[in-house]
């Protein structure tokens, strides 16, 4: 299945830091951030969520939920967000449940052996529950004020 811009996202419950677990449905009114990173304490992860983190005031101030998402597991995920002060929830996704809904799993080669893994990719779902932007082979540097940027647009009606 393929997402497509201005369609409903399907909905999903993951389990997440803080002994939680979030339903995307119990979020509508809101608009969120879905952004999957590859893995946890990685340096590009690791910048990625510092910069959602040091955001997380100015997306608040337009309505909008940061998620992080990966396959670690939620050990792996408690120990990242603790250490790094990331002020936003991680999912995990270790079966790739979320993973494979957004169809983030990707053929990817490292020191010349192909695996799957995940394609750094970030989603805006707006208030109704819909796709409003997606970013696929994200580069971490400045993304994260991109997001915020079509956010306070997505927001303000645009």
């Amino acid at each position: 299945m393929t997402l497509a811009i201005g369609q409903p996202v399907p909905d999903f419950t993951a389990p997440a830091t803080g002994d939680t677990t979030i339903t995307l449905s119990e979020l509508k009114g809101r608009q969120v951030v879905v952004y999957f990173y590859p893995k946890a304490s990685t340096p590009g992860c690791t910048t990625e969520g510092g910069d959602f983190r040091d955001r997380k005031a100015d997306f608040e101030a337009v309505n909008t939920v940061v998620l992080g998402v990966s396959r670690d597991g939620i050990r792996a995920q408690e120990n990242f967000k603790a250490k790094q002060g990331f002020n936003f929830t991680l999912i995990s996704d270790k079966d790739e449940t979320v993973c494979r809904l957004f169809d983030v799993i990707k053929l990817k080669k490292l020191y010349g052996k192909e695996h799957l893994g995940i394609e750094r990719s970030t989603f805006l779902i707006d208030a109704e529950g819909k796709l409003a932007r997606e970013w696929r082979g994200v580069k971490v540097k400045g993304h994260a004020d991109e997001v915020l940027q079509a956010a306070q647009t997505l927001h303000a009606g645009g």
